[in-house]
């Protein structure tokens, strides 16, 4: 199953109470949407696939590597700009203005959703050109919490998920008007379609106690 770094947490602990309710393995690989669809374009051999945007799952359909009638919006996420140092985000992101840090991390926009979703941020607020010097790519999501948790980055556009239980620091959700919605999707592809414990996740993701948990993480649900 490929999943999208943002979900990383929320998808074991939904794999784990999937598995005591069907007795269901669920085997989970995470990385970028747009690396895995690039490896599932290619044949790689994934039987679901859960995106962080809606344009990758949509191109499946259309290129008839999924299920017809399977895709559906499991989550929507939110964006936030997350430092490890107390005080250093405000609640307005205004620190984004200012000579206080030196380095700000996003994810790879051509293959991280959350990423092109910082970049649309950054040139609504018209900071593109006082920004460019500073930005730091990671190629996911995850390497990208990664840098400003280490250090490398002094804070950085994370997703709510990677930072909903963090204590300490300081962060600002950034309004969902200063972006595109981060609709993620879910598909059944071609390969998982005669698998009963492909289409039992499927199912599962959808219900009640799966939403349970993605609510918990910080998304919206549908």
């Amino acid at each position: 199953m490929a999943v999208a770094a943002n979900f990383t947490e929320p998808a074991r602990e939904i794999a784990t109470r999937f598995k005591a309710r069907t007795g269901h393995d669920a085997v989970l690989s995470f990385g970028s949407s747009g690396q895995f669809y690039a490896q599932v374009a290619n044949g790689a051999p994934f039987e679901v696939f859960l995106s962080a945007d809606r344009q990758r799952p949509e191109r499946a359909d259309a290129e008839g590597l999924a299920q017809p009638g399977s895709r559906f919006t499991y989550a929507v996420g939110r964006l936030v700009l997350y430092s490890r140092t107390p005080g250093l985000v405000d609640g307005r992101g205004a620190v984004l203005r200012t000579d206080r840090f030196r380095k700000l991390a996003v994810a790879d926009p051509k293959t991280a959703p959350y990423g092109l979703a910082a970049h649309e941020t950054i040139d609504r607020m018209g900071l593109r050109a006082r920004l460019a010097p500073k930005l730091v790519q990671g190629t996911s999501i995850a390497q990208t919490y990664q840098f400003v948790d280490s250090g490398a980055a002094e804070l950085g556009f994370v997703a709510l998920s990677q930072v909903a239980s963090a204590k300490g620091g300081s962060r600002w959700l950034v309004p969902a008007g200063l972006h595109t919605p981060i609709d993620q999707q879910a598909v059944l592809l071609k390969r998982g379609a005669g698998n009963p414990a492909a289409r039992a996740f499927m199912a599962f993701l959808k219900g009640a106690e799966a939403k349970a948990i993605i609510r918990r993480y910080g998304y919206e649900v549908p």
